[in-house]
């Protein structure tokens, strides 16, 4: 939120109604910040100084009119405005009322608004130089903070300003937006202002210094007949001596005394050149009064050499007073541009001084040089505090959003003068550029630990697959000699064995032979007698076949009859051996 948006946020409109001259519209103007003022403020009048303003503002003191200018100016434009008036409204086609209005401290006296509040009009007695620049559709800045900060006060959507003499002849009107810019430039200006009117100290300058009375010279005469019959001269040297000592002896400080030593001196040049005239003229009287004409050729000397060391003194003495202003205007600055430095820091304003010799160009007051210099500071603190807000946002942004990371942020002091929008998203683009580089440094990082952990890994199973290898070809080669060895004795083993078994077998097979024999003739015997057991079994079956038929018509075994048929035929010849058995 800038400061137009905070002022406008933070304070309502009012309307007051005030009678011109009465304690309330005094009290009203004296604690408000007014339109008709503003140009002042911002050292941008040409009718009235910053420094006049302070005064007028600090001290509750009205600025008093004369006579001329009340009944003239004053006076004369509050009937030129009434004139032009009803002009204006048939132009727009709508009633313009007159309207003071406050929005918080600033203040705007309206010559006239309309009901709705949209359009405003201010109006200025004719003056040729004005309504030409009106006529270009150019406003000066003497006049435009005033229309500006009505437009601010008061929201309007456009103010007419008009310069004319009452009468159509001589009326030209201009249309005047809303400026961003000037309402920012009124609301710091008003705000240096307030400062400098807190810590005000007045000194006091007169306003058109005017030479104390010199003491005046008696015109020298001397009349001479071959002497010198008749002169003053004794009077003049008395007198232009007490007059010298009195201006050798003063000191050149103020713009009174600048005022005295220049009319002195032009006093005594004048004086010179007419003791000069009085000497010649004495000469072509006679031509023997040396005396009195060497005594004229000293006070000549006298005066001119005085009015010279008094216009030397002046111009130096004025060197130096401009001097000691702009030096008391330069220490200011550089102390106040320290201070709001020091809020910043690290970052530096630079910011250039202002040019103070070059805003007392032109005046020739010292009144006029102390007003020039104390503008351009209040100015210069304008615009550095500007800047500096500004930079405070921003630190306050980084602080909150940034921090820990102004290593990012090297050039910092160039890139904090990017408007704020821009200044904020380099910054974020620089901390997620930075981020992401910490998480791929991060994850280049795993990946390389894992990787050493891995070939760590790799080298000691390799480590144990070789111990292990040459664990086996040890444990291999004992076994391969065990093995040998268990083998020859094996092999020794079943030699002797073949023979034992030899032998054994040849008693064994003759052993076999007889046993088979034997074996032969009783599978034999037992052959016949199952023959004899079977033969009766399957006359048993042959016996049940009328049954097994019986049984198998009252089961539907499909395909499988015949194979049931034979199983049941095997089943009743077993039964028919068991049970010849058991007997």
């Amino acid at each position: 939120m800038n400061i137009v948006e905070q002022y406008l946020s933070s304070n309502h409109l009012e309307e007051h109604e005030f009678v011109q001259g009465s304690p309330e519209w005094i009290a009203f103007r004296h604690e408000h910040d007014g339109s008709s003022e503003v140009s002042a403020a911002l050292g941008l009048s040409k009718n009235c100084m910053r420094n006049d303003m302070l005064h007028a503002k600090s001290s509750g003191i009205e600025k008093e009119f004369s006579d001329y200018v009340q009944k003239y100016i004053l006076n004369n434009g509050h009937e030129v405005e009434a004139m032009a008036r009803p002009i204006i409204e048939k132009q727009i086609g709508t009633k313009l009322y007159p309207q003071v209005y406050s929005l918080g401290r600033l203040s705007a006296s309206c010559d006239g608004i309309t009901m709705s509040g949209i359009v405003g009009w201010e109006h200025k007695q004719w003056n040729e130089s004005l309504a030409e620049s009106v006529r270009a559709g150019e406003l000066p800045d003497t006049h435009m903070p005033q229309v500006q900060q009505q437009l601010l006060v008061t929201s309007a959507e456009k103010w007419i300003f008009t310069v004319s003499d009452g009468t159509e002849e001589r009326m030209v009107s201009m249309e005047v937006l809303p400026d961003q810019a000037w309402f920012e430039r009124i609301l710091a200006g008003w705000e240096q202002f307030n400062k400098d009117r807190e810590n005000y100290q007045h000194i006091e300058h007169a306003e058109k210094p005017v030479a104390d009375a010199i003491m005046a010279l008696p015109a020298l005469f001397v009349h001479a007949r071959g002497e010198i019959t008749d002169s003053n001269m004794e009077e003049f040297g008395h007198a232009l001596a007490t007059s010298l000592a009195k201006v050798r002896s003063a000191q050149l400080i103020t713009d009174q005394d600048f005022s005295n030593a220049e009319a002195a001196a032009k006093l005594y040049r004048e004086t010179g050149k007419k003791l000069m005239l009085a000497k010649e003229a004495m000469l072509e009287q006679t031509l023997s009064i040396g005396a009195a004409a060497r005594m004229i050729d000293t006070w000549h000397e006298d005066l001119r050499v005085t009015a010279l060391k008094l216009e030397k003194d002046v111009e130096r003495e004025k060197e130096a007073k401009k001097l000691a202003i702009i030096d008391a205007g330069k220490v200011a600055w550089a102390e106040y541009y320290a201070a709001l430095e020091a809020e910043i820091k690290p970052i530096r304003l630079n910011i250039t001084q202002p040019d103070f010799a070059g805003a007392m160009k032109g005046k020739r007051l010292v009144s006029a040089w102390q007003d020039a210099v104390d503008t351009a500071l209040a100015n210069g603190k304008i615009a550095a505090d500007s800047i500096a807000k500004d930079v405070r946002a921003k630190l306050a942004w980084c602080k909150e959003n940034a921090s820990g990371m102004a290593f990012l942020f090297p050039d910092q002091q160039t890139i904090i003068t990017k408007p704020l929008d821009d200044f904020t998203l380099l910054i974020q683009s620089r901390i997620t550029e930075h981020k992401a580089a910490e998480a791929r440094k991060e994850v280049e990082m795993r990946a390389k630990a894992e990787a050493e952990a891995a070939a760590k890994l790799e080298a000691e199973r390799a480590r144990m697959e070789a111990e292990a290898k040459s664990k086996a070809e040890r444990e291999a080669a004992a076994k391969l000699a065990a093995e040998e060895a268990r083998i020859r004795a094996e092999e020794q083993a079943k030699a002797r064995a073949a023979q034992v078994e030899a032998e054994a077998k040849a008693n064994a097979e003759a052993a076999a032979r007889a046993k088979s024999e034997e074996i032969a003739r009783e599978e034999e015997a037992e052959r016949q007698r199952k023959n004899t057991e079977w033969r009766g079994s399957d006359q048993t079956a042959v016996a049940h076949q009328d049954e097994i038929s019986a049984f198998l018509k009252i089961r539907n075994f499909g395909k499988d009859e015949s194979r049931i048929r034979a199983i049941l035929v095997e089943f009743i010849k077993f039964q028919e051996i068991r049970r010849n058995a058991e007997d």
